[in-house]
């Protein structure tokens, strides 16, 4: 959709330009408390399921340990305000992702999927989603899955309109941060892995 991808790189320039400043800021409070590196980066499956390397501020110091362990009070602040997000941005100028979209999940869950849950890779993954406005990380990842591909089937510039609206108030709210005892999200291990997982 040209006029989705037209928007994408428009809003994500701007939102840039104004967050630099903090941005910057961020950056120098992750290297003062938790050393190099300050991004996180992960290969994440993209549109058509082809591989890209997701940016984030780095929240988790290194070593053993589970993720809620390992994750500092720096790193929990950003989350609760998803700014640790803030670096995709540069993953939606270069168009690895969309500003909305299904959120991109890990490489090691493609093989996981049902045909009906693959079908979220039929888009670019979003900073921001259906399911992200839905509960976040409170749902299960059959609700997720179900939202994705919703998206999927009813996208249009209006709905994106509005999960990015509904998004500044989940933001704003700190809705859905984490699922019950994790730091976001169990892991995804198949079809199974619904109410009972997470």
């Amino acid at each position: 959709m040209v006029a989705k991808r037209a928007f994408d790189v428009a809003a994500s320039a701007i939102a840039l330009v104004i967050a630099a400043i903090p941005m910057a800021l961020l950056a120098l409070a992750i290297r003062l408390t938790m050393g190099s590196p300050v991004l996180f980066r992960q290969v994440r499956p993209g549109l058509g399921g082809r591989s890209f390397t997701i940016l984030k501020f780095r929240t988790m110091r290194s070593g053993d340990g589970t993720d809620a362990e390992r994750l500092t009070r720096l790193g929990r602040f950003l989350r609760k305000t998803s700014l640790d997000e803030l670096p995709e941005l540069l993953n939606v100028l270069r168009g690895d992702m969309s500003l909305v979209g299904p959120r991109p999940l890990l490489v090691a869950y493609l093989d996981r999927y049902t045909p009906e849950q693959a079908r979220r890779h039929e888009v670019r993954p979003g900073l921001t989603g259906l399911a992200q406005v839905s509960g976040r990380n409170a749902t299960t990842w059959a609700q997720r899955f179900a939202l994705d591909v919703e998206y999927v089937d009813t996208r249009s510039m209006a709905l994106d309109l509005r999960i990015i609206g509904r998004t500044v108030r989940a933001v704003v709210a700190r809705e859905g941060i984490s699922a019950e005892g994790h730091a976001t999200m169990p892991e995804f291990t198949g079809e199974g892995a619904s109410d009972g997982d997470g």
